[in-house]
């Protein structure tokens, strides 16, 4: 690939544009192949060197090239990467990519302007074709305008068709939430006759509508006790095999699937006890009282729902999320000003008090008396 790349494209010519574009925008850019993988050059994120995420590259650069302008994304690592292709002759010989580490809330005008800057750079350095990529920029919009005008006119037929499950929706819901698995399975197939019947030859509208069925009965399912993470995963594959599916038998085999799997992610938590479970998250916030914790950070955290996780609180503990973890900081403190000399405003901080004087109100309330009457007390 590199020969053939070298053959049909000057490098000494795309390494100078590299150069000229850091000079200008501050960020690296790199020189890939038709595969993504690259050539020359070095990303400022180091881990978007590896071969893993050259298959990311690579769809960059086609869809740069589909769309007629620079195409961004978010790379695994954090980084927003964009690219465009290098074309020689009207066929895509490699793309030009450039990455720049998020740190707060990214500065969408410069990194759109620094993408279009690669792109303009490209056609002053004679790499691609500016009036070939102009020309699939006009098609793109003229087939985003056709699929707005096909959109508008089916968006009622949509509607039809959702009011159909609409009724069936809280049974569904509350035979899900019970773990009922035999009643969940007729409501679905009574679903699928009635969407089915309406929504015929129109597969387009009836995925949308199985995908939304989906999205409903995994929230039910993490209300009922299974592990957010499981449900996610069994979403991300679940996407790939619904895109690839092409007639009303299979759209109906992929629903009951994931109806199964979803069922079993809800069997298979509830199976491992919720002392463990709970335990875990007590563990974790003990671990992290410096931090600013959340009820839906800890529950993820020991694989809980937020809801269940506050359930588990109340009945076990006879507590609240908010009053546990404030105990915890304050015990933490009271530790704290036993055992150690350190100022009272380092102790607030490492116990989770961002602010001195809350702190000493929380610690008086929960103790009777102040932080520092509490470090001087005999013992």
């Amino acid at each position: 690939m590199r020969d053939n790349f070298s053959e049909t494209l000057n490098l000494k010519r795309a390494k100078a544009l590299t150069r000229e574009y850091s000079k200008e925008f501050g960020i690296h850019a790199v020189i890939t192949d038709g595969r993504g993988h690259i050539l020359s050059g070095r990303l400022a994120c180091s881990l978007c060197n590896k071969t893993d995420c050259a298959v990311l590259r690579c769809r960059i650069v086609s869809e740069s090239l589909r769309w007629g302008t620079p195409f961004m994304d978010l790379c695994p690592h954090g980084s927003m990467i964009w690219g465009v292709p290098m074309i020689i002759n009207q066929q895509m010989v490699g793309g030009l990519i450039a990455a720049a580490p998020i740190r707060g809330t990214p500065n969408m005008t410069l990194l759109r302007a620094a993408a279009d800057g690669l792109l303009e750079m490209a056609g002053e350095f004679n790499l691609t074709n500016l009036s070939w990529l102009a020309a699939h920029r006009t098609k793109a919009e003229q087939e985003r305008q056709k699929a707005e005008a096909i959109h508008d006119s089916k968006e009622g037929d949509y509607d039809h068709i959702r009011a159909v499950y609409l009724q069936e929706e809280p049974a569904l819901i509350a035979a899900i939430r019970k773990g009922e698995r035999g009643a969940a399975r007729g409501i679905i197939n009574r679903i699928l006759v009635g969407i089915y019947f309406v929504g015929r030859d129109r597969l387009d509208l009836l995925k949308s509508l199985v995908m939304e069925l989906v999205v409903m009965m995994s929230r039910a399912a993490v209300e009922a006790g299974a592990a957010p993470a499981g449900i996610l995963g069994g979403h991300y594959r679940g996407l790939t095999e619904l895109a690839a599916l092409d007639d009303d038998e299979a759209l109906t085999h992929w629903l009951t699937s994931m109806l199964e799997r979803v069922m079993d992610a809800i069997h298979d938590n509830r199976r491992y006890p919720n002392a463990i479970l709970l335990s875990r998250a007590l563990r974790f916030m003990q671990d992290h009282l410096a931090e600013d914790l959340t009820r839906d950070q800890v529950a993820q955290v020991s694989g809980l729902s937020p809801s269940h996780f506050s359930r588990l609180i109340r009945s076990q503990i006879h507590s609240t999320f908010t009053n546990l973890l404030t105990q915890y900081r304050v015990d933490r403190a009271a530790q704290l000003l036993v055992r150690t000399t350190e100022p009272i405003a380092d102790v607030a901080m490492a116990s989770g008090f961002q602010d001195q004087s809350y702190f000493t109100k929380v610690f008086k309330s929960r103790t009777g008396m102040t932080p520092l009457a509490y470090r001087n007390k005999p013992r």
